[in-house]
């Protein structure tokens, strides 16, 4: 049962859980944002629950792994990214033709302002798909895993086939890893000439953006994405990258927090209230960085937090709809 504590000014109630709870997360690889978030979720949520309460994160990847294990039950909340991908999870698009989970529900997104960009080298004298297709170069392209669970591999592989580009075909070869660091290392390094990641805030981006030339996604192919799975566009704004100009491409924006439907209903409360009452809290882990080059896009607004691609769970949808106008 939970007993609200009345908040000041005009806030949603402060959730009290006199049970004590054993709660499951799933974050990332154990040393990144996601596992960050589930800490702090984690201890606050756990000052507010039953004195015996235990919640254990669980390493994961972030992607669709961490939407399957929510679908199955293995965890109660997971967090993926980015947050616009699990809703193919809903009906079975894509990789969740064979499995798909109805009864997911979001508790929130915490923002996170990302972008999927494809860029080759100077030296080869590209700046559009075109070129590249009429060219065809034999690329070092790094870029993630493609195996259906890493979402950066999976969005790599759609736009580049989308695109016509045919890395092996043209006699290059793909340099995959699991993580964005050890791709910008290649380029870094001089092993790769191209590169499909996401991550743009990192400070490499800044180290090797003024070799790259970044390509615009054609239009056809984001609405193609678009149209089938539900993954959205957007702009990466002029001068973010070194002396590059605004280009479209592939949103890859915010962490999403997930659950299903028969999550308790006062759980999803409070997990809500923590994410947008306790913000203070994960912003403070970030401040040091300039919001537009930050992992999470402080200063966190509660009402955008409550604006999901997925449907919110209903204990959630409570805190959100009590949210005042401006937060």
């Amino acid at each position: 049962m939970m007993s609200p504590t009345p908040a000041p000014h005009g806030r949603p109630d402060e959730p009290r859980i006199e049970r004590s709870l054993t709660l499951h997360l799933r974050g990332d690889w154990g040393g990144a944002n996601l596992h960050r978030v589930c800490g702090w979720i984690a201890q606050e949520l756990a000052d507010r629950c039953g004195p015996h309460t235990r919640i254990a994160t669980w390493n994961s990847r972030g992607f669709s792994d961490a939407v399957h294990a929510v679908g199955r039950g293995e965890v109660q909340v997971a967090l993926t990214t980015p947050a616009a991908f699990a809703a193919a999870a809903l009906d079975g698009r894509g990789v969740y033709t064979g499995e798909h989970y109805p009864d997911l529900r979001a508790l929130g997104v915490v923002p996170q302002r990302d972008r999927l960009v494809v860029a080759v080298h100077r030296d080869l004298g590209i700046t559009t798909f075109a070129e590249l297709r009429r060219h065809k170069p034999a690329l070092r392209l790094a870029t993630a895993v493609h195996d259906d669970v890493n979402h950066v591999g999976l969005a790599a592989h759609e736009v580049l086939t989308r695109s016509g580009v045919d890395v092996t075909g043209w006699g290059g070869r793909l340099l995959q890893d699991e993580r964005p660091f050890e791709a910008l290392e290649h380029v870094k390094q001089g092993r790769a000439n191209a590169i499909v990641q996401e991550a743009v805030m990192l400070p490499d981006w800044q180290d090797i953006g003024r070799d790259l030339n970044f390509l615009e996604v054609e239009e056809e192919v984001l609405a193609g994405l678009r149209d089938d799975y539900g993954w959205p566009a957007a702009d990466v704004e002029d001068g973010y990258f070194p002396g590059r100009s605004a280009f479209r491409t592939l949103d890859f924006s915010d962490f999403l927090v997930l659950t299903r439907s028969d999550l308790p209903d006062d759980l999803a409360y409070a997990i809500a209230w923590v994410l947008g009452e306790t913000r203070h809290q994960i912003e403070a882990q970030y401040r040091h960085l300039a919001p537009e080059r930050s992992p999470i896009t402080y200063p966190l607004d509660p009402v955008t937090m409550g604006r999901t691609p997925i449907p919110l769970h209903p204990g959630a949808r409570r805190y959100f709809d009590a949210l005042p106008a401006a937060s």
